[in-house]
């Protein structure tokens, strides 16, 4: 059987989904108490190692994540919607794969080609590579500003999952939940 075979997603999908989702939206709020919680410069050091250590493991975990959509796609549509619900559902779902791939990857690239190595917990450490200002101050730049685009698109896709609950009153919601349909 089709891990999304019909309507339905299969529970690797399903896990993969609420995995992702708690891991990135504790890593996006993470980055912004970092940026906006008011630490001096040597308090924020233990909550900037344990951001580059989770950020640099998720990106394993992204690529997983988002090669097994591509390879198992997406399950037919429950609910009859206008095509420019459709297109915005389906520009929103890629939108998103592609952030938890660029987050992590370009706070790496930041950190590396910025001179800094990444210390991955007490595990091990990724060596920094030759400081290169254009390839780290571009990664700082999307890694900087890119989180409120893919606020914004998280919050899309919460309205859109209650509104087809609350409002169309169809599965859309209850197939991600791992509800039978």
């Amino acid at each position: 059987m089709r891990e999304t075979q019909g309507n339905r997603y299969g529970w690797i999908s399903i896990s993969n989904h609420w995995i992702t989702a708690t891991i990135f939206l504790f890593m996006i709020g993470l980055g912004f108490f970092l940026e906006f919680g008011g630490l001096e410069r040597e308090a924020k050091g233990p909550y900037m190692g344990l951001h580059k250590s989770v950020g640099t493991l998720f990106l394993a975990w992204a690529v997983w994540r988002v090669l097994w959509r591509i390879a198992k796609g997406f399950p037919k549509d429950i609910a009859i919607m206008p095509t420019w619900q459709k297109i915005g559902a389906k520009a929103t779902h890629w939108l998103l794969l592609a952030s938890i791939i660029a987050m992590p990857l370009s706070g790496v690239i930041m950190s590396l080609f910025g001179g800094r190595a990444i210390k991955i917990f007490e595990w091990f450490t990724i060596p920094a590579q030759n400081k290169n200002e254009i390839i780290s101050s571009s990664a700082h730049f999307f890694h900087s500003y890119a989180p409120y685009f893919i606020t914004t698109l998280i919050m899309l896709h919460l309205i859109a999952a209650i509104k087809h609950h609350i409002i169309d009153k169809d599965e859309t919601l209850k197939r991600m939940l791992g509800t039978r349909i």
